[in-house]
């Protein structure tokens, strides 16, 4: 919360300061007094010594995300007597399918599929990460299937580790999406409310290409620009506020309820709140792929209608079998 807090004052600031040195570039037509907020940190924080190897926002809190989670499942793990060699296990599992997932889902969901940049023409362009592209949907289908295969090799009740999972998926959610705030991505629509922020880089991006062409142009024509571009929502600050919140209801319900509440209706509740608010949330973003606009609903609303679906089906499903999480007998005596 202190991280969100800092970004949106130095954003909003048009001090020149050491703080804005470091997390903004201050384009011409940058709108002293504007009522919104004139959003544009370099994704970079700086470079290795001695090498061009940028150490990236996204990347820092993609890393923040996994070791974070660790922490919290750790925390669950020894209150519940769960060994650390499993925990490990479960950490490299989850890692494997989250990355695997997402970068599959992109390529398979997003595309383009066909062509000479189709991952379907050429498979093994599905391989260059690097390149960026990664879906929520397909992470949370990595993690599931990933889950699964953990769950058969240490004989753990799957059940356990979904109803506590969820709140370290609240963090890394959280993480994830503050560092697509860093990277001026995944953005909303263009909006008149006090709180719209003008994402400069992606206005460049659109209409430049790339920040060098861009500077190229005379300085007086910059200023015309960087002045028109409009402010958006801040969809990925909504999404981050809104994994805040659910971490902390996770974490609370799991300290009140977990040994009261049947068997996988956390689980369920969580994935049926989180993809409703995700096919909400959709109304105010920009579509990311051309072919969206063609379809009555985005392609993250298509998505998240089968989890919510799912998500119902596992709470009336876990009711109606009425199974609880056994009490460890270390835990019973407290």
């Amino acid at each position: 919360m202190n991280l969100l807090f800092l970004i949106f004052i130095i954003a909003k600031t048009n001090a020149e300061t050491f703080f804005i040195f470091v997390f903004m570039e201050k384009y011409p037509g940058f709108v002293n007094d504007s009522p919104f907020v004139d959003w544009n940190p370099d994704p970079v924080i700086f470079f290795i010594p001695g090498t061009e190897r940028p150490i990236v926002w996204y990347g820092l809190l993609f890393a923040l995300a996994f070791v974070g989670s660790f922490y919290l499942m750790n925390k669950i793990f020894r209150k519940e007597n769960r060994s650390q060699k499993d925990l490990d296990l479960l950490t490299l599992y989850v890692i494997a399918g989250t990355v695997l997932g997402a970068r599959l889902g992109h390529c398979l969901f997003y595309g383009p599929w066909f062509g000479e940049d189709g991952y379907l023409s050429h498979p093994l362009n599905m391989l260059k990460i690097w390149e960026g592209g990664l879906a929520s949907h397909g992470g949370a289908i990595g993690i599931l299937i990933a889950l699964f295969l953990y769950t058969r090799k240490t004989k753990e009740n799957i059940w356990w580790i979904l109803d506590r999972i969820v709140i370290a998926v609240s963090f890394s959610g959280m993480c994830i999406r503050i560092g697509n705030l860093m990277n001026s991505e995944i953005i909303g629509r263009e909006t008149n409310l006090p709180w719209g922020f003008r994402f400069i880089q992606d206005g460049i991006e659109r209409s430049f290409g790339s920040i060098h062409y861009f500077n190229s142009i005379p300085y007086d024509d910059q200023v015309k620009f960087v002045e028109s571009i409009p402010a958006r929502h801040p969809s990925q600050l909504y999404e981050s506020i809104f994994f805040l919140f659910l971490l902390v209801g996770c974490y609370f319900l799991w300290q009140k309820k977990k040994y009261k509440w049947p068997a996988g209706f956390m689980f369920g509740l969580f994935i049926s709140i989180l993809f409703t608010f995700r096919f909400c949330i959709e109304f105010v973003k920009e579509v990311q792929v051309s072919f969206e606009s063609s379809l009555p609903i985005d392609m993250g609303q298509l998505l998240s209608l089968p989890f919510i679906a799912a998500g119902i089906f596992i709470m009336i499903l876990a009711r109606k079998k009425n199974k609880f999480h056994a009490v460890p007998k270390e835990v019973g005596k407290k």
